[in-house]
Parts: structure tokens; C-alpha cells; sequence
């Protein structure tokens, strides 16, 4: 019996090494931009099962302040908005030269309700972006270019 669970155990080790489904950015930025707390919800739980890392942290706090939009109930709404900023402020505060962090809280700062003041950092972010967009990789520089279309804060032009 002695062998059999040796084997079962480094068989699961195994399985675990390669255990990596990394969630691609479009995949991630397709759920956000979306208007779907199924989505979102399902995106949240697929980030939970991945080995934790800065970027999966920084992409659930925006998750969930996108998700306070369908949360019935006003405390509520905030509990969760607030759950989600203090995930994806933590890793700015890690990263302040994350260009892909600072995107997405100028996302989440664009259309938070005026009444949470979460829009404080809306300048600062934006000059983070464009000193940042020349380093990224071609995906994410897609869509922040496809986000320029609708933002009233982050232009085309500003990009280099």
C-alpha cells in the first residue's frame, strides 16, 4: 500500500507543476469591459483557483469594484467597491510603476459614482500610462488604445 501512495503523491505533484491556466489579459478585458455580474462573478472565481500573484490581485480588485455596480444595496455596494480598492490599491502601493495597474484604477476612477470620491488619482494615472505605453506588450497597448475611444480622460493623442 506503501507504494501505491507514493506513487498517487508524486503523480499529484506532478500534476500540480503544470497546473498553470494563466488567464490571458484579453480574456480578463473582455469580462470587465462587459456588463455582466455572471461573467464577472465566474472571472472572480477562475482568478481565485490560480496560484496568487500581483497582477491576479490587482485584477480581482478591479473586479470587484466592477461588480458593486450590480450588488443590491447601498452598503453593500460600498463593502464590496471598497474590497476590491483595497486589493488593487495594495498593489499599486507594491508597483507604482505598473502602467497595467494604474489603467485600471483610472478605469475604475472614470466611472465610480462621484459620492465614493475615487477619482482622486485620474491625473496621476494618466501620466503614468503615457510614460509607461511605450513598455508594454502589444495586447495590453491594444486595449488601452480601444478604451481611448470611450474615455473622456485618456485620449488617443496622449499616447505616444
Amino acid at each position: 500500500m506503501k507504494p501505491f501512495a507514493f506513487i498517487t503523491f508524486i503523480f499529484f505533484i506532478f500534476l500540480s507543476a503544470f497546473n498553470v491556466s494563466e488567464i490571458s489579459k484579453s480574456e480578463f478585458y473582455k469580462v470587465f469591459s462587459a456588463k455582466s455580474e455572471a461573467a464577472i462573478d465566474a472571472m472572480i472565481e477562475k482568478l481565485e483557483q490560480e496560484k496568487p500573484s500581483s497582477l491576479l490581485s490587482a485584477y480581482q480588485g478591479a473586479l470587484y469594484m466592477k461588480k458593486a455596480d450590480f450588488v443590491k444595496g447601498v452598503n453593500e455596494k460600498v463593502r464590496t467597491f471598497k474590497k476590491g480598492a483595497k486589493l488593487l490599491e495594495d498593489e499599486i502601493v507594491k508597483k507604482p510603476s505598473s502602467t497595467e495597474y494604474r489603467f485600471l484604477r483610472l478605469t475604475v476612477q472614470e466611472h465610480a459614482p462621484k459620492i465614493l470620491k475615487y477619482n482622486k488619482d485620474l491625473n496621476a494615472d494618466k501620466k503614468a500610462i503615457e510614460t509607461g505605453y511605450k513598455d508594454l506588450n502589444p495586447e495590453l497597448k491594444k486595449i488601452i488604445k480601444e478604451y481611448t475611444a470611450s474615455s473622456k480622460v485618456l485620449k488617443i493623442d496622449d499616447l505616444p
